[in-house]
């Protein structure tokens, strides 16, 4: 297991410590909520007074009918406790500022008297003991021995972990047998450790982000160089990242909804690639309702995909071995005529082509020229129509 230093190296080197809206969350855990009732949520990313994680769950608690909440913190989180904290909800020690901690909570109800809920209730039953919180004796990384013990205890997580450690936090999950929701990137679909969960239809896109940008708030010192990026109302630095998707492995109803295809096959319209044996569809409304062989489409089908509808066959990285061919060496040739030695082409599908295309990057293989798609998840029609020419 990789040591808490990666956990630092990542947050302070890839700048991904990066923290959801409520919004966000509120729009994907409607789908769920017949999954939580009587069940432990684990957010394992989060500190208890800046996670909007903790926060929906603590005030959504009997609404969802949970049986416990436990969230837990990284001791260098670039924003932990800049609001509230341990130290200063239940005092003590100043050099006890800073430090990683644990909260559990299992009841929340009215404490002030107010008429509502508030994270101030949540505060008070923290002071009075009715609900855990305490230091944590290690760093609060997610590998630790002690939150893997809380880990085991819980049904569901849920939380937005460091993107650069994506491949090692989903396979914790797997490996402890765990229900999830988390954030990612979308080019994790094409990871060799997350693309076979999704083939094994072990892990699933959720629900409520197909496209766009989000909007995340990031540490103080984090640069806001990129367009869309701002400082709110109250002073919070936040980033608009593009490319997020949720990842989860429980099941919601429109999941199964299947797509109508109204495009018919033609091999004038969907070109064959020359290194697998299926056909390149190059985005998801063009996906033919009559062709019964493999085709390539775009990674975002997955947004759409019903498994229902269709059968994953790989992902056209080299790692998943399903290409038909392998080249040699070949020659790349950029738009600006620029040539070099590469292997490239071996990750992803090459469709041969007749002349050098104009502004656009292609290969040169044993006399021959090929164009590179974009990444193409390969699928099959488990239910295709019959062609059109053959129909009664």
């Amino acid at each position: 297991m990789a040591g808490n230093s990666a956990l630092s190296a990542a947050v302070k080197a890839k700048k991904d410590e990066f923290y959801t809206q409520l919004t966000d969350i509120e729009k994907e855990m409607r789908y769920y909520r017949k999954h939580f009732k009587g069940k432990t949520v684990f957010c394992n990313c989060d500190d208890p007074f800046e996670s909007n994680f903790f926060k929906y769950f603590v005030l959504n608690f009997n609404r969802l009918g949970l049986k416990k909440l436990i969230a837990t913190c990284y001791a260098t989180s670039p924003i932990m406790g800049q609001q509230l904290s341990l130290f200063d909800v239940v005092g003590g020690d100043e050099d006890k500022k800073g430090k990683p901690y644990k909260a559990v909570v299992t009841k929340v109800y009215d404490v002030t008297g107010d008429g509502g809920v508030d994270m101030f209730d949540v505060a008070e039953l923290f002071k009075s003991h009715e609900n855990e919180l305490t230091e944590l004796r290690g760093d609060g990384d997610f590998r630790s021995e002690e939150c893997l013990a809380l880990l085991d205890e819980a049904d569901i997580v849920v939380t937005n972990p460091p993107f650069s450690l994506f491949r090692e936090y989903v396979a914790v999950l797997m490996e402890h047998g765990k229900h999830f929701i988390i954030i990612g990137n979308v080019n994790a679909i094409t990871y060799k450790e997350v693309f076979p969960l999704i083939m094994e239809n072990r892990l699933w896109l959720g629900a409520s982000i197909h496209s766009g940008d989000r909007k995340f708030y990031v540490p103080d010192d984090y640069p806001l160089n990129a367009a869309g990026c701002g400082v709110d109302e109250e002073g919070r630095r936040f980033i608009r990242v593009k490319g997020v998707r949720w990842y989860t492995n429980l099941d919601y109803k429109q999941r199964h909804d299947e797509l109508i295809l109204v495009k018919r096959y033609s091999p004038e319209m969907y070109p064959q690639y020359d290194n697998y044996d299926g056909i390149n569809v190059d985005a998801t409304s063009d996906i033919p309702c009559d062709y019964a062989g493999m085709m390539g489409v775009p990674i975002t089908f997955l947004d759409k995909y019903s498994p229902d509808q269709f059968e994953i066959l790989g992902v056209t990285q080299s790692w998943c071995g399903v290409a038909s061919k392998v080249y040699s060496r070949q020659v790349q040739i950029d738009k600006n005529g620029k040539r070099s030695l590469v292997t490239k082409l071996n990750d992803g599908a090459a469709i041969k082509v007749n002349e050098p295309p104009a502004n656009k990057t292609y290969y040169e293989v044993g006399g021959e020229m090929f164009v590179k798609t974009y990444a193409r998840v390969l699928i099959r029609n488990k239910h295709p129509e019959e062609p059109k020419e053959v129909q009664q």
